[in-house]
Order: structure tokens, then C-alpha cells, then sequence
């Protein structure tokens, strides 16, 4: 009697987790592809902000070449930066977020030390047109940058749910992998020491 209550009671805790299975994995799922639609909708918040500011550019460094004579170096490295990111952008992609926003982050240094360069022309410096310009890309910098934390845990979420297990095996039904974190570049790291540009230009 003792042995058959035994085996009946293991029978039902067999079968209750043979039914919450399904169920546990059906959870599991709905999660990770939730997580990875907030990482395409971090991803595409970004994109708006990254799109605004490559329409910027184009109308600094025009601005600026009628003013600097000595920095073109600067300006085609921002151009061709910026070009091949314009490229990179028509398909934005989780999996290869991390190269186009390492080289949206080289722009943003370039244009950082652009900015810095202003300094050593007064009158492209008081150039209203250019001061608006600079103040929109300050604004547009700093929501990018807002944007990109979004992002980097939106992608963490979405990691730690399709890389511990069962996660692992339902990610790789759902088709669903893990994402890089954005990460900048070693020069966009770099701080901008503005003593190594506002030097007075060669006349």
C-alpha cells in the first residue's frame, strides 16, 4: 500500500511538470522575442538620431571649408566617414549594429575636434548660421548618446535570455542570437585635448 501511494504521488509530480514544461517554455519564448523586438525598437531609436545627424554634416563642413584652408584633411576624413555610415544605414541590422555605431563614434570625435578647430577662426565662430548648427549637433549628440545606453541594455536583457539555458535551445528554434553591445572605438575614446588645435592657422 505504502509503495503503490509512493510511486501514485511521484506519478503526479511527473505529470505536473511534464504539463508546466510547455508552459515554462512558451514563457521563455514570448520573452526572448519580446526582448529582441525592444532591441530593434532601441536600435531604430538610435538610427532617427544617427539619420539627423548625418543631415548636419553636410552643412558644417560646407560652412566650414569657406572658412578652413588649413584643416582638409579633417573634413574629408568626416566625409568619407560619413559616407560609408550613409551606406551602412540603409539597412540597419541588430547583428552588425556594433561596426556602424563604432564609426558613427569616429565621426563623432572628428566632428568633435572640428568644433574645437572653430575656435581658431572668429569669424566662422560668430557665424550665426554656424553657431545654430553647432548647438543642433550638441543636442542631437547628447540624445544619441541617451539612445545608446537604451540600447546597450536592451541588448543585455536579450543576451542573458538567449544564452542561459533552456534560453539557449529556444533562441536557436526562434531564431534568435545574441547582439554585440555597442562599444566605441580606441579613438573615440580618446578625449579631445583642445590645446592641440586652437594654435593660430599658418597665414
Amino acid at each position: 500500500m505504502f509503495v503503490e501511494s509512493f510511486y501514485r504521488v511521484w506519478d503526479v509530480i511527473a505529470f505536473g511538470v511534464l504539463g508546466l514544461l510547455p508552459v515554462v517554455l512558451a514563457v521563455w519564448y514570448v520573452q526572448i522575442i519580446m526582448r529582441r523586438n525592444k532591441v530593434r525598437e532601441a536600435l531604430g531609436s538610435i538610427d532617427a538620431h544617427l539619420k539627423q545627424r548625418l543631415d548636419l554634416i553636410p552643412n558644417m563642413l560646407r560652412m566650414a571649408q569657406k572658412f578652413m584652408t588649413h584643416e582638409r584633411s579633417l573634413l574629408e576624413d568626416i566625409t568619407q566617414l560619413r559616407t560609408r555610415v550613409a551606406e551602412l544605414a540603409q539597412a540597419p541590422d541588430p547583428q552588425t549594429s556594433g561596426a556602424r555605431l563604432s564609426i558613427e563614434d569616429m565621426i563623432s570625435s572628428k566632428m568633435g575636434q572640428l568644433m574645437v578647430q572653430v575656435e581658431n577662426y572668429p569669424d566662422l565662430k560668430s557665424d550665426q548660421t554656424m553657431v545654430q548648427a553647432m548647438q543642433t549637433f550638441n543636442e542631437v549628440e547628447a540624445r544619441i548618446a541617451a539612445s545608446r545606453r537604451f540600447f546597450n541594455s536592451a541588448v543585455t536583457a536579450l543576451n542573458n535570455a538567449v544564452e542561459i539555458f533552456p534560453g539557449s535551445l529556444i533562441a536557436k528554434l526562434a531564431g534568435v542570437s545574441a547582439v554585440p553591445h555597442f562599444a566605441a572605438e580606441e579613438e573615440a575614446r580618446k578625449a579631445i585635448n583642445a590645446d592641440d588645435f586652437l594654435t593660430e592657422p599658418a597665414r
